[in-house]
């Protein structure tokens, strides 16, 4: 008689998928996360290693400028010529560290004390003031769009500190003055240098580099062929600015145009706190001229109040510096002497 075959009894399932099946074929949305934040950290790292380098050929403020062009029914325009350091004036470095970020090269990105004198300021609702040094700046320009908000903040802060790890001041710097907006459809040193006073950026002078700076926080609206009084009046505390704060460290004040010589050059003093947003260790600083109310008009070009004599001509120069507004070249006034950029 045939014995009966002994059946292995069916396993107990509990109706769950096991972890290895569901961990195979279910979808993991924090893995997918990790792999997003991971791949924006590499991109992003790669990114900066590499302009690091190498000239930026476009960033997306000159996209958009040409897009918005095409779209209004205009050719797009887009005017730059890249240049190293050494061809650019240290005239102009020295104008927009003393008009933009005069503590560029002792803070790592952020100037917290430019950050407290703005939101000071601008809480009495009476100006607004920003306090975005040459590196955030510079991170906005390179790899982000131009309209404010949150989300932008946010990566401009991400970006600033990617550059200040990864870039060196002088190569942070030689970007900025290179793909910063000087006029419409024109960026960077060498194009403005060129449409405006007709030479090169190696050949810019204080007044002519100061003029430049003065127009950069409105560069499609002003121009330094013919500059208003405000304009004219930011000129001149810019170069008060260069003569407080001297020569830029790691030689980056070396060669081009001459300073201009100061009928009363002022002495060292201890720092002194003002609501610009600007601070500096070693001279007092004067506060800038107050922007004109919105919708206020403008008064036209006038006589710019400063002491501060037109560089003398060299041996070498033939011809001398034109003594034009379109130069930037300022004359001395005995009548218009004062100690204040108001």
């Amino acid at each position: 008689m045939p014995r009966p075959s002994k059946s292995k009894p069916a396993p107990k399932t509990s109706g769950k998928p096991s972890r290895k099946k569901a961990g195979r074929g279910g979808f993991r949305p924090l893995r997918w996360i990790r792999y997003l934040v991971l791949g924006f950290f590499l991109s992003t790292t790669a990114a900066v290693l590499f302009f690091r380098f190498v000239p930026p050929p476009i960033t997306p403020l000159m996209a958009i400028r040409g897009i918005g062009n095409a779209l209004h029914g205009n050719s797009p325009i887009l005017d730059k010529d890249w240049e190293p350091m050494e061809n650019i004036s240290p005239r102009l470095a020295e104008a927009v560290v003393a008009s933009e970020d005069q503590r560029f090269f002792d803070h790592h990105g952020f100037d917290l004390d430019a950050i407290v004198s703005a939101f000071t300021v601008n809480g009495r609702g009476k100006r607004k003031l920003g306090a975005s040094t040459i590196t955030q700046q510079t991170a906005k320009n390179l790899f982000l769009w131009p309209e404010r908000s949150w989300t932008r903040k946010g990566l401009e802060a991400y970006f600033t500190f990617l550059l200040e790890l990864l870039w060196s001041k002088q190569r942070i710097l030689e970007v900025y003055l290179n793909i910063i907006e000087t006029g419409d459809g024109t960026y960077g040193a060498q194009a403005a240098a060129q449409r405006y006073f007709h030479v090169t950026a190696s050949a810019l002078t204080a007044p002519q580099a100061a003029l430049l700076a003065a127009i950069l926080p409105n560069p499609r609206k002003w121009s330094p062929v013919n500059p208003t009084g405000y304009l004219q009046r930011r000129q001149t505390w810019i170069l008060r600015q260069m003569d407080h704060l001297g020569p830029l460290p790691d030689g980056l004040s070396r060669g081009g145009p001459p300073m201009p010589a100061r009928a009363m050059p002022r002495t060292r003093q201890s720092s002194l706190d003002s609501d610009n947003g600007a601070f500096s260790d070693t001279f007092p600083e004067l506060p800038p001229p107050e922007s004109p109310a919105p919708g206020a008009p403008e008064a036209g070009p006038q006589a710019p109040e400063t002491d501060l004599p037109a560089p003398p001509a060299r041996p070498s120069e033939t011809p001398p510096y034109p003594e034009t507004p379109e130069t930037g070249v300022l004359k001395a006034d005995p009548a218009n002497r004062t100690d204040s950029a108001r």
